[in-house]
């Protein structure tokens, strides 16, 4: 399959705002852009239960809405981005079939209620992700592009010196996954940013409130800090320019991940995939950044 990357489309700002990151992304990888939109209409589920249904419109209503829509992105991504070659692709069907079939890497809208509340998944984006085995982006309609821009802190604005914002890593110790760790430095690399490296670790049930052992407390964050420079050594070799920064927090890593996107320019989770009938198949870290993350979030799904 064509190497692409690829953004699904249904006219709301936050699949443009997908469009954009999309765009952005496809350069930096030296890919082309895939720009995809299910044309296929069906009533939505909360429409009332009635002999005379939903109206829906004619087939070839709606394939012409699909066109125009295509045709109006490609023209605004590429004006934002000469040079890059824009796919477009009006597929017949429901939207999640469609979407999952995206080549190397899907970029998905998510409404941004605030910095404080962060995502709000639709139905598509929340079926879309629960069941992909590929990289998915979800980019949110708001404030997306500052993600990307170069930021100063206070004591580089007097000499004019920029930094682009951090790549953060969610890792998980317990069973690190070489598809997330690469693709979360690969990432760094290319936007030349220091990498962010947060794992969560838990305290032992025996261990209460902190008053009991401490000399075996830290005996354990000790051990907790070899094992995460085990993990990344050999990546860090593999990737000798990328400027890493480990962090090994005590308690679950969700919260942490959250604080970290405010800075970040993506966030990069894993999830592991499961073919269980039942369940979201995201996992509580995952839930928990698409709730409350601020950057753009990429989800790996592994076995």
């Amino acid at each position: 399959m064509t190497r692409t990357i690829t953004v699904g489309l249904d006219g709301s700002p936050a699949s443009l705002a997908a469009s954009d990151w999309a765009a952005r992304e496809a350069q930096l990888r030296d890919l082309p852009l895939r720009l995809v939109t299910a044309w296929e209409w069906q009533a939505p589920a909360f429409a009332p239960t009635t002999g005379l249904g939903v109206p829906v419109p004619p087939s070839d209503l709606q394939r012409a809405s699909a066109k125009r829509l295509l045709a109006q992105a490609c023209s605004r991504v590429g004006e934002a981005h000469p040079g890059l070659r824009i796919d477009t692709d009006e597929i017949p069907g429901l939207p999640v079939p469609a979407l999952l079939k995206a080549a190397e890497l899907l970029a998905l809208g998510s409404r941004g209620l605030s910095k404080a509340a962060g995502f709000l998944l639709g139905s598509v984006s929340h079926a879309v992700l629960a069941s992909c085995e590929r990289p998915v982006v979800l980019v949110r309609a708001a404030e997306h592009g500052e993600h990307e821009a170069p930021t100063e802190t206070s004591e580089r604005q007097a000499t004019g010196v920029t930094h682009p914002r951090d790549v953060v890593l969610g890792l998980d110790l317990l069973r690190p996954n070489d598809a997330v760790i690469d693709f979360a430095f690969d990432a760094a690399s290319r936007r030349a940013s220091r990498l962010r490296i947060i794992h969560g670790w838990t305290l032992p049930p025996y261990y209460y409130g902190g008053e009991l052992m401490p000399d075996l407390n830290d005996g354990m964050a000790e051990q907790v800090r070899s094992e995460l420079s085990d993990v990344l050594r050999p990546w860090q070799d593999k990737y000798p320019t990328v400027e890493v920064s480990a962090q090994a927090t005590i308690g679950g890593a969700g919260r942490h991940l959250v604080d970290a996107s405010y800075d970040a320019a993506l966030v990069v989770v894993g999830r592991q995939i499961r073919h269980a009938p039942v369940g979201a198949h995201i996992g509580p870290v995952t839930q928990a950044l698409l709730h409350h993350a601020v950057a753009p979030v990429a989800v790996i799904a592994h076995d």
